[in-house]
């Protein structure tokens, strides 16, 4: 069996599509037009998936769950004001770690397409997997599904009773994050919690050093299997050393008791988190002088009142990067903002799974206001 190829983010630029694949998209391009119909007229979240250069509607009853072999366009609407009929808009697109370049060129090309035909209103933010922004993980209240395969992979949906086990790993303090993992003892450690789901019979296994949210999300994410199965499964907590008949048959799927890693061993998503967060930099796009220029104009401390409306910029908060447009922006320097974003990660040694998000002056969205000293 092929292993899956992981996917390179840094190949996401989503002003770089090369010219053989630009072809393709608009040759299928005919067939994508229907799934645009009624984005964005209604408040609340719409998902869409990439299937072979297609824009295909995702199944509210899935939103939140997402395959690592895919890529997704997610457009949030909303009103900025409650007393106003303006509407506003976020649009995603996520990439899953072995998504193929041409899925995730696609999800990127067909996010500019959607944010014209909102007249580029929208605020555009790229997601990678395992790394998705605050905003992102807001819309499934802090909690999403990563499992494996998706659709080259020719995932068909079973029964429960012929449900291939698999076991689930969550992760995060205020970010909880449902990663499908190896099923063996050693893929748990003590600070986590698990849920192998065996079709009609899901155990939740809690680390002795698992938080209460990560607890709280296993409780949820059990309740919303069972609820996917109309009522029919069997739910069992089991703690960490528990010997009961519920332990031994949750080891048993595992190929029999083994170690488990320390809640050390395990890794912690907050202590990147704060490491990317001593990080600040503020950078100008601008083609004044006659070409374009891009410079570092502050770091550390940042504040709104250094933007110009008649540049782009780049602000790196140390968790995302935002491109920045100001009103009187050239063309180019519009054309070039996300492009500068992306060349920035690599330039500049950042982690090229950061999110970014394009972002127009006038339309600066809750999270873009906050980012400022």
């Amino acid at each position: 069996m092929l292993k899956a190829k992981q996917y390179n983010a840094a190949d996401s630029n989503i002003a770089g599509l090369g010219s053989d694949l630009d072809k393709k998209i608009r040759q299928a391009a005919a067939g994508t037009e229907d799934a645009w119909t009624g984005a964005g007229k209604n408040i609340g979240l719409q998902i869409w998936r990439i299937e072979k250069f297609q824009v295909k509607h995702w199944p509210k009853e899935q939103f939140g769950q997402f395959y690592s072999g895919d890529s997704y366009i997610v457009l949030n609407t909303y009103k900025k004001k409650p007393d106003s009929d303006a509407l506003a808009w976020d649009v995603h697109f996520w990439l899953g770690k072995f998504t193929t370049q041409d899925e995730a060129g696609t999800a990127a090309y067909k996010t500019v397409e959607l944010d014209d035909l909102l007249n580029g209103a929208p605020v555009q933010h790229r997601e990678v997997q395992g790394h998705e922004s605050d905003l992102f993980m807001k819309y499934f209240k802090g909690q999403i599904r990563i499992m494996d395969g998706g659709v080259d992979s020719g995932f068909k949906h079973v029964e429960p009773e012929k449900y291939e086990p698999r076991l689930l790993h969550l992760k995060g303090k205020k970010k909880v994050r449902v990663t499908q993992v190896d099923m063996k003892p050693a893929s748990l450690n003590s600070g986590d919690v698990f849920v192998l789901d065996a079709g009609l019979h899901l155990y939740q296994w809690n680390g002795k050093g698992a938080g209460a949210m990560e607890k709280m999300k296993g409780a949820q994410l059990c309740r919303a299997l069972d609820d996917e199965r109309k009522g029919l499964p069997q739910v069992h907590v089991i703690e960490e050393g528990d010997k009961s008949s519920d332990a031994q048959a949750f080891w048993k799927h595992l190929g029999g008791e083994g170690a488990v890693k320390t809640a050390a061993e395990g890794g912690s998503d907050e202590e990147a988190e704060a490491q990317n967060a001593k990080i600040r930099k503020l950078f100008q796009l601008s083609d004044a002088s006659g070409k374009i220029e891009f410079k570092e104009v502050a770091s550390g401390k940042i504040t709104k009142k250094m933007l110009d409306s008649n540049d782009v910029f780049i602000f790196d908060t140390g968790a995302e990067v935002f491109a920045w447009i100001g009103k009187g922006a050239s063309v180019q320097e519009k054309k070039k903002s996300m492009s500068f974003a992306q060349d920035y990660l690599a330039k500049y040694n950042r982690p090229a799974w950061l999110p970014i998000s394009r972002v127009l002056e006038g339309g600066e969205n809750e999270v873009f206001e906050q980012a400022f000293d």
